[in-house]
């Protein structure tokens, strides 16, 4: 893969240098020469040692997955109609000879909490077989009768268990807010953590936690104490994903990075469907609530088996413990790798702390020096979060039962995270992003002149629009961690990733668009993408480019200078 044509500033430029001296072995390598990246192409960009690391984190991934979306069966709606006194029995089903004509129907389903009146009901002496046609008025509903109800399948959410019907069912919406509301708070306070205290140990302590809380909540007496558990498990749970994701890209080296963090996300999608087929094999909420988080718990020996992030250790200064993972990492990998380039690279990344004149933590600094980035990037999180979860919500597209229509959603997520391997270098970050961005735009305006019959091309551009959604949030992903500092890359990740929450409160909100206009929904999804994919172009370009260790290299990002003569020097030789 060819170095991009932009020469970095000085303090980074030899960083992003490989002189031959360092392939050889690393035998008379200058220090400035020395740096983590070029180490980690050294002993391999990845090898055993960080697919073993891999491995484990794709775990804390696919159970990151199984948290979030769990509400989505456990507080869903169950299918019901009214209980007609005078027709049914305790043994009648759901759908019966008299529903034709006693039930209103709402599209192909009957209505759950209305049924026709019946003239002859109020004179009724439960004798008199009056559960006839002529008797009912087509004109007139009324509400079901001391809310009893005939239920379609064996089905418990929390629904029927806490009497949720109705009048009330915004309570299960409220749910889905609920849960994004915790991790609005959960994900930058889980992104201090890991930037304070260490990645794996934010992936224990989030893991685990979660798994408790979730455990708990199988067991809420009531739908207040429900709530309070989905909250407090999001608010542990949710910088999972980003911490796994930053900790996969600062493992291994730049040729490796977007493959790596592709195969970690496909575990997010296997997470989804593995959510709904449990569902469908138990439809208890309480038993899938125990099925999902009671595997999680083997996530507390991660605070002794997942080594931290070597480039985490070095930017807080913690020199002999990196040195001790590089160690293992060149063993494991079976290179060598001799003492005198540790203590080189001790030395180089000493220097450039002390030169850099920030404090360890610099999170003032940072939003002072990339506020328009930040802000970009946060408008760029809520957009993609407001049409993933939007097109989700447009699952009526797809025929046949909720729980395989769930699968079907997330199946067609996995080659979305492949198609940045194929894109993403040759094309560079900035633009695979806006070109992702503006074809879901264009499939959400297909949509609008796709109608009538032609339910195929509907549903291809359905597919394509979160396809391609799916594939832009990968690179979105990436790209944040890249135009960020070290030391502060998984607090702003988290900060962006929390605004984009603001995208997912406004998703499920979006149906009651099409009671005043049909097209409402998929022409603000579309407006969003293209819109935000255009302001991605002023993100700076960050292929090839080494991670940044400090805001004074984040800074520089995207800086043309010409090169200084001692460094054109050093490269001609």
């Amino acid at each position: 893969m060819e170095n991009t044509s932009e020469t970095p500033p000085a303090t980074t430029a030899t960083v992003q240098t490989q002189s031959p001296s360092v392939t050889a072995g690393y035998t008379n390598a200058d220090p400035e020469d020395v740096t983590l990246d070029s180490i980690l192409k050294y002993i391999g960009q990845f090898g055993r040692f960080q697919l073993m690391i891999f491995l484990l984190i794709c775990l804390p991934m696919m159970f990151h997955a199984m948290f979030s979306v769990t509400y989505v069966f456990t507080a869903g709606t169950v299918m019901h109609r009214c209980n007609i006194t005078e027709c049914d029995s305790p043994e009648s089903s759901y759908e019966e000879p008299w529903t034709e004509f006693s039930i209103p129907k709402r599209g192909k389903e009957l209505d759950k909490c209305n049924r026709y009146e019946n003239y002859q009901l109020s004179g009724w002496d439960q004798i008199q077989n009056i559960c006839l046609a002529d008797n009912y008025n087509r004109s007139k509903t009324e509400s079901c009768p001391d809310s009893e109800f005939v239920f379609r399948d064996q089905e418990i959410t929390i629904s029927n268990t806490f009497g949720i019907y109705c009048d009330d069912e915004w309570k299960l919406s409220l749910v889905g807010t609920i849960n994004n509301i915790g991790q609005f708070f959960g994900i930058p306070l889980g992104g201090f953590v890991a930037d304070r205290l260490g990645r794996s140990f934010s992936i224990a302590l989030g893991g685990i936690l979660g798994a408790i809380l979730g455990i708990v909540r199988s067991f809420s007496p009531s739908y207040v104490w429900f709530l309070i558990f989905e909250f407090l498990d999001n608010v542990t749970s949710s910088t999972l994903y980003s911490t796994c994701f930053v900790i996969g890209i600062e493992l291994v080296g730049p040729k490796r990075r977007v493959l790596a963090c592709s195969v970690i996300t496909v575990f997010y999608a296997i997470g989804e469907v593995a959510v709904a087929m449990f569902a469908k094999a138990v439809q208890n909420w309480r038993t899938l609530l125990l099925i999902t988080y009671t595997p999680p718990l083997i996530l507390l020996a991660y605070f002794w088996i997942l080594p931290e992030s070597v480039r985490w250790l070095l930017s807080v200064g913690k020199e002999e413990r990196a040195k001790n993972i590089l160690r293992k990492a060149a063993k494991v990998n079976k290179r060598k790798l001799s003492e005198s380039v540790l203590d080189k690279l001790v030395i180089a990344n000493q220097e450039k702390l002390q030169q850099s004149e920030e404090s360890k933590f610099p999170i003032r600094e940072a939003f002072s020096n990339f506020k328009w980035r930040i802000a970009n990037c946060s408008l760029c999180w809520i957009v993609h979060v407001l049409v993933y979860y939007g097109l989700s919500l447009n699952v009526v597209l797809l025929d046949g039962d909720k729980y395989n229509n769930f699968a079907y959603i997330a199946l067609v997520e996995i080659p979305g995270f492949f198609l940045p391997l194929l894109i993403m270098d040759r094309f560079g970050r900035r633009y695979s992003l806006c070109g992702l961005m503006l074809l879901s735009g264009l499939c959400c305006i297909g949509t609008i002149f796709v109608g009538g019959d032609q339910t195929v091309l509907q549903l291809v551009l359905f597919l394509i629009g979160k396809l391609t959604i799916t594939a832009s949030f990968q690179v979105l992903y990436f790209f944040a961690s890249e135009i960020f500092p070290t030391n502060l890359r998984n607090s702003l990740l988290s900060f962006c990733s929390m605004m984009g929450r603001f995208g997912s409160m406004i998703a499920p909100q979006t149906p009651l668009l099409a009671k005043y206009y049909a097209n409402a929904p998929a022409i603000l999804f579309a407006c969003a993408a293209i819109f935000s994919g255009m302001l991605t172009l002023f993100f700076p370009e960050t292929t090839n480019l080494v991670l940044p260790t400090t805001l004074k290299e984040a800074d520089a990002i995207g800086v043309k200078k010409k090169p200084s003569k001692g460094l054109e020097l050093n490269q001609s030789t």
